[in-house]
């Protein structure tokens, strides 16, 4: 037996339970319902954040927990391009080999150190221990690892170091420091047609949260009665718009609930506006809403429309999206009726109407700030996907509206083959259609270009991008 005394044990260290932070374990549940779901963000952080605030454990939420676990959701999905640059920079695989939820984690803790105002500890230690919860022991170690290498700069110096130079590739510059996908840079910028200072000002107002924009629908609310909630200011260009500037949860307003308000973008209240404006020959007593759903602009426009002693028609082909424009008109002074119909095969006669609304299905491109996530979805290709179907729906609006009526062309993208490109098309196939300017009909609304149709943006109306045309048959 050797002479030699015996190494000392060391004594184990205690086993710590990590600690759960339930607003970074909600934020992280929210970001992989958005991954593994294709889940929208807006869809699927309200019913998260209502069962946090009714659960009367220590885990209860309270209003100061939801706007940071809202934020840190937001934050991460609009910045995910730019924060995929830089833990790729920080890690020695390609990305694709990240196990996914491991990714959430580290772009939620590159979010909390380059996008917040949280400090580097705090931001870190969080992260990690979120990553022990959700992911173990083991990945938490290398989640640890990457994010202090993070940590090492802010997001300028960040961005001067995985950034491709501006002289040499500007659309890439851009895409990776203002975190959108290379193609829908090369296509606002296109849309704009103006130089680097406009494209870059839409893309940063695209990474802006933007503020909740009410609707006083006539008839029933008045913007008076949305003015006196909290932090409410009147709407830019709508008479009929509200907004609160400090986010507020909408249906705490009396208005909403009771179906006598909504939540609708200003840009979605100026195109229902507009064609209600528009000049008609002839009689007004029948419009149409032939994509209604879910039922913003059809709730609006039949409140115009009953001011007038007119009927709205709302139509949707969906059906359950047709039971939400339904409950969006329920209480409508006027008479309206809601049909689950195909806009493209309709069961209505042509020359039927004297207004006819064609909000059509797009990309969406012109929304990255209320769906942050639809950026990285979509791809070139969907462009061809949608061509046909808004050439359809347009070719029948055309062919429902009756000589001297009018037609409204709406879409929520600026990109020109979903905007200009369809309506130069069906302008060819009805050579009997023409275009009205749209400019006089909102006289209070700057910078709507050259006419005669209509691009809104974020940057400029702080609105959504929505487009608008609007065309007579004359013959």
């Amino acid at each position: 037996m050797s002479d030699q005394p015996r190494r000392p044990r060391r004594p184990a260290k205690p086993y710590r339970r990590p600690k759960k932070d339930p607003v970074r374990v909600l934020a992280f549940e929210a970001l992989r319902a958005v991954d593994e779901r294709d889940a929208y963000a807006n869809l699927v952080l309200p019913p998260l954040l209502r069962k946090a605030r009714e659960n009367e454990g220590p885990e209860k939420f309270d209003a100061r927990d939801a706007a940071l676990a809202t934020e840190l959701v937001y934050g991460t999905l609009r910045r995910q391009g730019t924060y995929d640059a830089v833990i790729a920079a920080c890690v020695d695989r390609p990305l694709r080999e990240v196990d996914p939820p491991v990714l959430d984690v580290l772009s939620l803790g590159a979010h909390q150190l380059l996008g917040t105002r949280i400090p580097t500890h705090a931001a870190v230690s969080a992260t990690v221990e979120l990553a022990r919860v959700v992911l173990g022991d083991g990945r938490a170690k290398f989640v640890n690892a990457v994010l202090r290498k993070i940590a090492q700069d802010d997001l300028d110096g960040w961005l001067e170091r995985v950034a491709p130079p501006y002289d040499e590739d500007p659309e890439d510059h851009l895409a990776v420091v203002h975190s959108h996908p290379r193609w829908v840079v090369s296509a606002l910028w296109d849309s704009l047609g103006g130089g680097r200072a406009g494209v870059e000002e839409l893309l940063r107002a695209d990474n802006e949260r933007p503020e909740v924009t009410l609707v006083a629908r006539p008839g029933r609310a008045t913007t008076d009665e949305l003015l006196a909630e909290e932090a409410a200011v009147p709407g830019r260009w709508s008479p009929y718009a509200v907004r609160l500037t400090e986010g507020g949860e909408p249906g705490a307003v009396p208005a909403v609930a009771e179906g006598r308000a909504g939540v609708q973008d200003e840009g979605s209240q100026l195109v229902a506006l507009a064609l209600a404006a528009a000049p008609v020959e002839g009689p007004d007593r029948r419009w149409l809403d032939a994509c209604a759903g879910p039922g913003g602009k059809a709730a609006l426009l039949g409140a115009l429309a009953a001011e007038r002693g007119a009927v709205l028609l709302a139509s949707e082909k969906q059906p359950h999206r047709a039971g939400l424009v339904a409950k969006a008109l329920a209480g409508n002074p006027g008479p309206y009726q809601v049909v689950a119909a195909d806009g493209t095969r309709p069961p209505w006669r042509p020359g039927s109407f004297d207004r006819v609304l064609v909000d059509v299905p797009c990309t969406g491109l012109g929304a990255l700030r209320r769906r942050p996530e639809a950026r990285w979805r979509r791809r070139p290709e969907d462009l061809d996907g949608f061509a046909p179907l808004q050439r359809g729906l347009l070719r029948t609006a055309l062919e429902s509206v009756r000589v001297g009526g009018v037609v409204g062309y709406a879409t929520c993208s600026p990109h020109l083959a979903e905007t200009r490109a369809v309506v130069a098309d069906l302008l060819k196939q009805f050579p009997d259609a023409e275009l009205i300017d749209v400019r006089p009909l909102l006289p209070d609304v700057p910078d709507l270009g050259d006419g005669p149709d209509i691009q809104l943006w974020p940057h400029l109306h702080g609105t959504d991008a929505m487009y608008l045309a609007l065309l007579r048959r004359t013959a």
